[in-house]
């Protein structure tokens, strides 16, 4: 999960004295053990989208590996699609989004928003452009088998202290089962997010087919793109 100032330069096509730069001045988060700084991949990741710094392809495929090629196209599947969600702040709007989860009945629910509320205490999961990616910090024990990403149009744009300070007016919800599985699926969306037509197609509230196809679109390029290069080696 973590990256040292050179994995970061060379997973934001940077030359490594700015990502020095930007660590020292406490612009970009960091951590350091002896003397030497390292970075979280997760916390790196959601910091690089928020500030539309495009992450170098060669990143999204380390993270796929084995877990199946569509991962986010199924995870969305399984979340599915949330309209017309109500509330006038975080704690509100993730209130009802964790009562409307396509989730088992034994999940605690309550326990759930709790996790979710503290994780934007840290710090925002809003990226920009009207999008946040609320997620538990690290996955949680809720007896799922399998990932669920669920996509939720609020009713009204929320200040969210989103990075770019604009309200948020959808939400992808992250559950995960493994600190793997988060990474990858937090990879396959920024990838996704940083195709034009996939928000341009999430902004006008395009319908749940249309989205899972265009996110399944994404992914397969992304896909063939690898084992394209893989067979060139």
């Amino acid at each position: 999960m973590d990256l040292t100032a050179k994995d970061a330069a060379r997973m934001l096509n940077l030359p490594e004295e700015q990502i020095y730069a930007w660590v020292r001045n406490g612009t970009l988060p960091s951590y350091r053990i002896k003397d030497r700084y390292r970075l979280n991949r997760v916390e790196l990741l959601e910091w690089a989208a928020a500030r539309d710094i495009k992450v170098a392809p060669e990143f999204f495929r380390e993270n796929q590996e084995t877990h199946g090629d569509l991962v986010l196209m199924n995870s969305l599947t399984r979340g599915g699609v949330l309209t017309d969600v109500a509330g006038n702040d975080k704690s509100s709007v993730l209130k009802e989004v964790c009562a409307r989860l396509k989730l088992p009945d034994h999940v605690d629910r309550d326990e759930l928003h709790s996790v979710l509320v503290a994780r934007e205490a840290l710090c925002s999961t809003g990226i920009g452009k009207g999008i946040a990616i609320p997620h538990p910090r690290g996955p949680i024990v809720l007896g799922l088998t399998d990932p669920h990403v669920t996509l939720a149009f609020l009713r009204e744009p929320i200040d969210y202290q989103a990075i770019d300070k604009k309200p948020v007016s959808l939400l992808f919800v992250i559950i995960s089962t493994t600190v793997h599985i988060h990474l990858m699926l937090l990879s396959h969306l920024m990838f996704a997010l940083q195709d034009v037509e996939f928000r341009q197609l999430l902004h006008a509230r395009a319908g749940e087919e249309t989205i899972l196809a265009k996110a399944a679109d994404i992914e397969h390029r992304m896909v063939q793109a690898d084992k394209a290069k893989g067979g060139a080696r």
